[in-house]
């Protein structure tokens, strides 16, 4: 079976930088599992995986563009070290969570000097591309539970993980257990609704 939309994937993948430098991989772990055309990996990766099936090993590049984005300066801002509360000494590379209208959004520290700090909101491969080394391990079509999870609607506030408006996506809009698509403007009642679908 060839990977195509609505399939259950597994894969070994190895990330490096330009550089060579091995960013993430799954070698001594358990093969990554996703479903094609759900959004679960970068949109460059899920592109390049289409067509091809079990033990195809094949090489990846992602340019930021389709990966974690270009690099944003403005992103980036001055903060006062004692806005993080209950640390002790706030150093470069440390990460943070920000609470934004969006929800919780992480931070780097970039830099600290003296009592000032930059903060950077920038994903830390944002800017780079992403060189994947591919192994397809399984492909298998999606259940119909795989493509609707029961419990990850969070309309009428029956959890955190909202998925409504997704495509493919079915909710339980209205508290009556009537199936609908969500019509992506906050009528389904989702609490989180502006937080996923802005």
């Amino acid at each position: 079976m060839k990977i195509a939309e609505k399939t259950v994937v597994q894969m070994h993948y190895t990330l490096t930088s330009d550089e060579g430098a091995v960013i993430d991989s799954s070698e001594g772990r358990e093969p990554l599992q996703y479903i094609q055309g759900a959004h679960m990996i970068v949109v460059g990766l899920e592109k390049a995986m289409v067509g091809h099936e079990v033990g195809d090993k094949f090489d990846v590049t992602v340019i930021p563009a389709e990966g974690y984005g270009e690099y944003d300066e403005r992103m980036t801002q001055e903060v006062p070290t004692n806005v993080f509360q209950g640390v002790e000494k706030v150093e470069p590379g440390m990460m943070f969570y920000a609470q934004t209208p969006m929800g919780p959004m992480p931070i780097r520290v970039k830099s600290v000097s003296g009592d000032k700090a930059v903060i950077d909101a920038n994903h830390e491969l944002a800017g780079k591309n992403l060189n994947f080394a591919i192994e397809v391990v399984s492909v298998r079509e999606a259940t119909e539970e795989e493509l609707n999870p029961k419990g990850h609607c969070c309309c009428g506030g029956k959890g955190e993980d909202c998925k409504c408006g997704e495509e493919g996506h079915e909710c339980e809009c209205g508290g009556e257990g009537k199936k609908e698509n969500c019509d992506g403007q906050g009528g389904c009642g989702c609490p989180n609704h502006d937080k996923h679908h802005s």
